[in-house]
């Protein structure tokens, strides 16, 4: 008999760990479909990025790529979440990876710079169904997962995702290298997601309640997504969240694009230190998820969010000073240590805010709000490294991170009671035309 994994009331006295989760059936397999989804994603990044650049050797067509795969989610993400509420989700997460799998296969016929249009929009097709997919597994989990241990899940989600983003990067790399093509990477990524819908297949999601309503037109929809943005709008602590993720994004994207810059042209060292940068950030990223269950049984996901965002912000500031190459390892080492359980309590502050009836819509509109604002940070830092200089940037972007983590402590703690989703109101508090609460 399968474990019962709906999520009950009852707390318990400490969040589960890695064992104690992957005792839970459905979580086991959410999870395993979830390693090798990621890593099929990651290998196919890479491996898109360099056929790109072997068929035209263009920057523009690299920028063009990254725009094709980011824009999906800035605009189509909102709308997804409305769909994800509406339908079966488990069902959303099976189709979505079965079509993605169909299209990675289209990948294989583009070998010349002239069928490069078809490159763009298999892609574009592609990240477009992922807008469906993410935030279902996001609203999937706590429906299969005790609240208490949803801290522990979705850090443990997080990463996983970390190290098979690793693993699927090398892979693209040794496969490439090996083969000299790129069809290899492109059959294995399709087969991940097909393995993938085996593993969600088994899922054995409860039956849902207050379920919005799936029939109306483009009215019905949009007045279903507009019911998601005031439950945003009136619940304290999920507008702290999100305002929270979106500030710290706007702070943090900037050193993503100025890091490399400022170890080549101000520190005047090879970019080969990048590497051992990046794993000291990474290594602590994976090596405080294991400690998330202890904080989890001690801190709030708030107190986790406002602290968290003042030490990255603090670490971030610190890039500013830097001198030698090698301070920036302790640096981004701390940065890597808060991540983690940052991220894993923004993602439980979302699942838990709402009732289940709109968490497909809170949880597009967080992937929403991060995936804007890292693309507007990241176009931002270039012009102003120049206009200010990289580290000027570095510290402005530590004083916004800070604001974020400062502003979301007072908004936590003068915030009451979640709102009620807008399907949990009354039917004569709602529109009629619309089913806008009135």
């Amino acid at each position: 008999m399968a474990e019962k994994s709906t999520t009950t009331n009852a707390a318990t006295p400490q969040a589960a760990g890695l064992r104690g989760l992957l005792k839970n059936r459905n979580f086991r397999f959410l999870w395993l479909g979830q390693i090798i989804s990621d890593f099929g994603d990651s290998l196919t990044m890479l491996t898109l990025l360099v056929l790109v650049n072997a068929l035209t050797g263009s920057t523009a067509a690299l920028a063009t790529m990254f725009i094709v795969l980011t824009v999906p989610q800035i605009t189509f993400g909102l709308v997804a979440g409305v769909y994800v509420d509406r339908l079966d989700r488990k069902k959303i997460m099976v189709l979505s990876d079965l079509a993605r799998g169909a299209l990675v296969l289209g990948f294989i016929f583009v070998d010349s710079a002239d069928k490069l249009w078809m490159l763009y929009l298999l892609g574009f097709v592609q990240a477009t169904v992922g807008t469906l997919f993410t935030p279902a597994r996001s609203a999937l989990i706590p429906s299969i997962v005790p609240r208490s241990d949803l801290m522990s899940a979705n850090s443990i989600a997080q990463v996983s995702r970390i190290i098979a983003g690793l693993l699927g990067t090398a892979g693209a790399g040794v496969m490439v290298g090996i083969f000299g093509s790129f069809w290899p990477a492109f059959v294995l990524d399709a087969l991940t997601f097909f393995v993938s819908v085996l593993f969600v297949s088994r899922i054995a999601a409860p039956a849902r309640e207050n379920v919005p309503d799936s029939t109306g037109g483009i009215k019905a929809v949009l007045g279903q997504f507009v019911d998601g943005m005031r439950i945003i709008r009136h619940t304290s602590a999920l507008a702290g969240t999100l305002v929270a993720a979106g500030v710290m994004m706007l702070g943090i994207g900037a050193v993503n694009v100025l890091l490399v810059p400022m170890i080549m042209n101000d520190l005047k060292v090879p970019v080969t230190w990048f590497a051992g940068i990046e794993f000291s950030q990474t290594s602590a990223m994976i090596l405080s998820g294991s400690f998330v269950a202890v904080i989890a049984a001690k801190l709030k996901p708030t107190n986790i969010v406002s602290a968290t965002l003042l030490g990255i912000g603090v670490a971030v500031a610190g890039l500013s000073l830097v001198t030698e190459v090698w301070h920036l390892i302790p640096i981004m080492f701390v940065v890597g240590w808060m991540v983690t359980p940052l991220q894993g309590a923004i993602a439980t502050l979302v699942q838990t805010s709402v009732s289940d009836s709109v968490r497909g819509r809170i949880s597009s509109a967080l992937n929403t709000i991060i995936s804007t604002a890292s693309l507007v940070s990241m176009g931002l830092a270039g012009v102003l490294g120049t206009l200010m200089g990289v580290r000027n940037v570095f510290l402005l972007s530590g004083a916004i991170v800070v604001t974020a983590g400062v502003v979301s402590a007072w908004v936590f703690r003068i915030g009451g009671k979640p709102a009620r989703a807008a399907e949990d109101v009354p039917a004569s508090r709602m529109s009629l035309s619309s089913g806008v609460m009135e």
